[in-house]
């Protein structure tokens, strides 16, 4: 590894400008490390949780939906609960960086108490109430876990 003055530097955090000649990456605190190093660096880090829900059955998202994260593991434990914004989106990422680690979440929404607040008619108890995702963060990147509900039928797939 060089280390003299006149080496380039790279910044840590545009790993793709990575000088295969000198085969380093600088960090910004002045250490060079190796390539492969820098990348495991910087993905233990990277990654954000973001959501969004609509309403198949009338083409609109759903709006004022309570959302809940969870972390699964021994046990059960609630991080997040937060609301959808007019959009059917939550306003920030649930989670990010250093708090979204690999593992299993459970994302909850209270779709029952949105469609009633909508006037929709649901039977007594709703076909649906809250729909639980559950979902295991493997790689480190951005996991988008949107919900597509309707009163009787609900699906969601891993979002950009």
């Amino acid at each position: 590894m060089r280390s003299d003055a006149t080496a380039h530097r790279i910044p840590f955090h545009f790993e793709q400008k990575y000088d295969k000649q000198r085969g380093v990456a600088r960090r910004s605190d002045s250490v060079y490390i190796g390539w492969n190093e820098s990348i495991q660096a910087t993905q233990r880090y990277m990654g954000k949780l973001t959501t969004h829900v609509l309403d198949t059955s009338a083409g609109i998202p759903g709006r004022h939906i309570a959302v809940r994260l969870y972390r699964c593991g021994e046990s059960r434990a609630l991080l997040v609960t937060a609301e959808t914004n007019a959009d059917g989106r939550v306003d920030a990422p649930l989670l990010a960086d250093d708090a979204f680690q690999p593992g299993t979440y459970e994302l909850e929404f209270d779709v029952a108490a949105y469609f009633a607040a909508r006037g929709v008619e649901l039977a007594d108890p709703p076909f649906l109430d809250v729909i639980t995702l559950r979902f295991t963060r493997s790689e480190p990147s951005h996991y988008h876990v949107p919900l597509l509900v309707s009163p009787w039928s609900y699906s969601t797939y891993r979002g950009s």
